[in-house]
């Protein structure tokens, strides 16, 4: 690996406690699943992360969006694809991407409404494995914002009625000309390792939403979130997150990376917190990623990027870096070893930022400049694995046995 800029001793971690923190010998392979603008990569490593084999690339020339491991078999892939003639699809491998199967039925909205206007998928966008205890369910959000299921491992896909149909729904997600770049998106899935039918989802724009029916019914999770000044914040409609995710470690709180800021919400409280207020200043708490400790629940990263008048989104002042909090956001710490100190005018988006679940968690970083970065030590050490890859939509990062 290499890195491409000069290191920076920026990182407030002791010596001692960075030792104490080195990860034994793991005998375990890891993968990186890549989704770029012209096709798919997969990146096998050691479990040291010390050597890195390219595979790919898949789909050349396709827009992939996501791909995901499906943990409960350990080799089965699902890649969501926009292709030039066969549009928006699924592909589906079973032999970690040798050979890749497209599905029998992708998501495709019913429209068995009468009042509602017709919709289209225009491409798949978000992929969820199911509960442990379902082996062969997933669910999917596209765009415009749609939620699927599939419960034959992704050969076929049905929609549910109570997002997709519903005119409540309908009118929180707005128009397909809503302003978010690439149309307006349902994402950040969740399911509650605890629990198979406890739900969530994010629409971007169109709020938070909490299912404990399978789905079948939902409520709305925006209370203590912010919207643009001067509109209405009880308008689910005007509710623009951009990643939710929920502790491993602790399943009661979920975390948010949103178009207003930072959040925190511990249950069984319904509001959320906007840790992001103790973030620099001159830096803001908006952004794409939002990445959580795999065992430590109060340790969660982000990946701040310039949101000022026309959005840039480019890295405030060109000098990229990671944040992280070790105290549930009370305080948030920068880490730029080894990133570029100076013009470098990207960013990461929303599923372009991941950690393993390695004893010591080393992150992942994928750039809208084609850049796929490593963070050991928690994200205090960073080097690249790959360079030049078309611009980068989502980076997932898996152990194999």
């Amino acid at each position: 690996m290499t890195t491409t800029s000069r290191s920076t001793a920026s990182s407030t971690a002791p010596a001692a406690k960075r030792a104490a923190r080195k990860p034994p010998a793991s005998a375990r392979r890891l993968v990186i699943l890549v989704a770029t603008r012209k096709g798919a990569w997969i990146f096998h490593g050691d479990g040291r992360r010390r050597a890195w084999q390219a595979d790919g690339p898949h789909f050349l020339g396709h827009t992939i969006t996501h791909v995901q491991l499906d943990p409960r078999d350990g080799h089965t892939l699902l890649a969501a694809a926009r292709t030039g003639h066969l549009g928006p699809t699924i592909f589906r491998s079973t032999n970690m991407g040798r050979t890749w199967k497209e599905a029998r039925q992708p998501p495709a909205f019913a429209n068995t409404s009468t009042t509602l206007p017709a919709r289209s998928v225009d491409h798949t966008f978000w992929l969820t494995p199911g509960h442990a205890s379902e082996r062969d369910t997933w669910y999917a959000g596209t765009s415009p914002q749609g939620l699927f299921r599939s419960e034959d491992g992704g050969a076929t896909w049905a929609p549910l009625p109570s997002v997709n149909e519903d005119a409540r729904f309908r009118e929180w997600m707005g128009t397909v000309q809503d302003g978010t770049p690439d149309g307006p998106k349902l994402h950040s899935i969740i399911v509650d390792p605890r629990d198979a039918s406890h739900l969530f989802f994010a629409m971007s724009g169109g709020g938070v939403h909490e299912s404990h029916d399978a789905g079948s019914s939902w409520s709305t999770l925006i209370q203590g979130m912010e919207v643009i000044e001067g509109f209405d914040a009880s308008n689910v409609s005007f509710h623009d997150p951009h990643c939710m995710r929920l502790c491993p470690a602790r399943p009661d709180r979920l975390y948010q990376q949103n178009h207003h800021g930072i959040y925190r919400l511990d249950r069984p409280g319904d509001t959320w917190l906007r840790i992001g207020r103790k973030m620099p200043k001159r830096v803001g708490d908006i952004g794409f990623p939002m990445v959580v400790h795999p065992t430590d629940p109060d340790t969660a990263w982000v990946f701040p990027m310039d949101g000022t008048t026309v959005w840039p989104r480019t890295s405030p002042g060109g000098r990229p870096a990671v944040y992280a909090t070790r105290n549930a956001g009370r305080t948030w710490q920068r880490l730029d070893e080894g990133l570029p100190q100076e013009q470098a005018w990207w960013t990461a988006k929303r599923q372009a930022m991941t950690a393993d679940a390695e004893p010591v968690p080393a992150l992942y970083l994928g750039t809208t400049s084609g850049e796929l970065w490593l963070g050991r030590d928690e994200g205090t050490r960073w080097s690249t694995i790959a360079r030049h890859l078309p611009e980068i939509y989502a980076v997932e990062v898996a152990a194999l046995a």
